[in-house]
Order: C-alpha cells, then sequence, then structure tokens
C-alpha cells in the first residue's frame, strides 16, 4: 500500500511541476525586468506578472488544497492543482531572476545583426538560462513531494492521506514506514537530478 501511495505521489508532484514549469516559463520572460521595462505598455505587463507571482506565493500550499479539495473533491486532482499553482508562482519568479541575471553580451550581439525580440529572446537568452531553468525545475519536483506529504492530510491524495489515516489509528509502524519511503524517494530524485543536470553541463 506504501509503494502504491509513494508511487502516486511522485508522479501527483511530476504532474504539477509540468504543468508548472509550461506555464511559469514563458511568464517568467515577461516578469524580467530586463526585457520588459523598457516601454510603458510592456511595463505594465511585467508589474502585472510579478504582482501575480506574488499573490499566488503569498498563499501556503496546504491552504489551496484545501480549497481545491472544496471545489473539486477530495484526491490527487486537488493536489495537483494546488502544487501548480504554487509552483507556476514559486517557479517563475525564480525563472525571472535568472533572465535578469544573463549575459548582455550575447543579447547585443544578436540584437546588432537586426533580429527580432522573439529571435533575440531564442538565440540569446534561451541557450543562457536553460540549465538553470532545468536544475530549479528538478529542485521544485524535489519540493513537491515533500509538499505532497503534507496537502495528503487535507485530501491532496498521495501518501500523506495513508501517513493521516496510520497516524490518527496510532498505528506508528506503518506512518514510519511512510515516512521512510518518502525519504528515499526524496533522495533517489536528488540523485538521479545531480546525473542530469551534469548531463547538461558536460
Amino acid at each position: 500500500l506504501t509503494i502504491e501511495k509513494i508511487v502516486e505521489t511522485v508522479f501527483l508532484a511530476l504532474m504539477a511541476t509540468t504543468f508548472a514549469v509550461l506555464i511559469a516559463v514563458p511568464m517568467s520572460f515577461l516578469g524580467a525586468r530586463n526585457i520588459m521595462i523598457s516601454h510603458p505598455t510592456t511595463a505594465v505587463i511585467y508589474y502585472s506578472v510579478r504582482t501575480i507571482f506574488n499573490v499566488l506565493r503569498s498563499v501556503e500550499p496546504l491552504i489551496m488544497a484545501i480549497l481545491f479539495a472544496v471545489w473539486v473533491g477530495i484526491g490527487p486532482f486537488a493536489g495537483v492543482l494546488a502544487l501548480t499553482v504554487h509552483s507556476i508562482a514559486a517557479l517563475g519568479k525564480l525563472f525571472s531572476e535568472q533572465v535578469e541575471n544573463i549575459d548582455v553580451g550575447p543579447v547585443e550581439a544578436v540584437t546588432a545583426t537586426g533580429a527580432t525580440p522573439m529571435q533575440v529572446v531564442l538565440f540569446a537568452v534561451v541557450p543562457q538560462v536553460f540549465p538553470q531553468f532545468l536544475a530549479l525545475s528538478f529542485y521544485r519536483w524535489d519540493i513537491n513531494v515533500r509538499m505532497s506529504t503534507i496537502i495528503g492530510f487535507v485530501g491532496g491524495g498521495g501518501i500523506g492521506f495513508l501517513l493521516q489515516q496510520w497516524i490518527n489509528l496510532l498505528q506508528y509502524n506503518q506512518a514510519g514506514t511512510a515516512l521512510l519511503a518518502v525519504a528515499v524517494v526524496v533522495t533517489i530524485l536528488d540523485m538521479v537530478s545531480a546525473k542530469l543536470r551534469g548531463g547538461i553541463a558536460a
């Protein structure tokens, strides 16, 4: 039962992280000061996106899980939605900070060739931030696996829901097994992400 629920937890966190990355990557460019602040119209977009990031990050995933559990029912779907929304804000902020810290040399070189703003982003910005984006995405997956344990207590599915039942029934041996499974999975994810980051860097 623990293996079944820990697998559910891993994929719950993976789905949330994947959906969040797909949304956070484009939003991060809109929330990067060095790209968006040069024109009044784009500046409005920049401040709007940053406000969205700050508002969503201010709400704890546990609270989001409670709300989504009420809206869509108890289960993994509520957990995925809660983790996705919070991860969009967290990754969007981190990604945008990486974009703001890029080397301006390649940007100026590509711009000098007459490239459009979209081409500048694709060929001068993306290659610089891709390794950092990948590392941050794996780190967020790690966080979401651990966080899904907590949101399971409020109906978010995964190993946390099982852990809550065992604790309430005073079945501490089973609860210890669940906690050990979470620790093992987090350790494995850390090792896998380290290897993948090393391969990308090479």
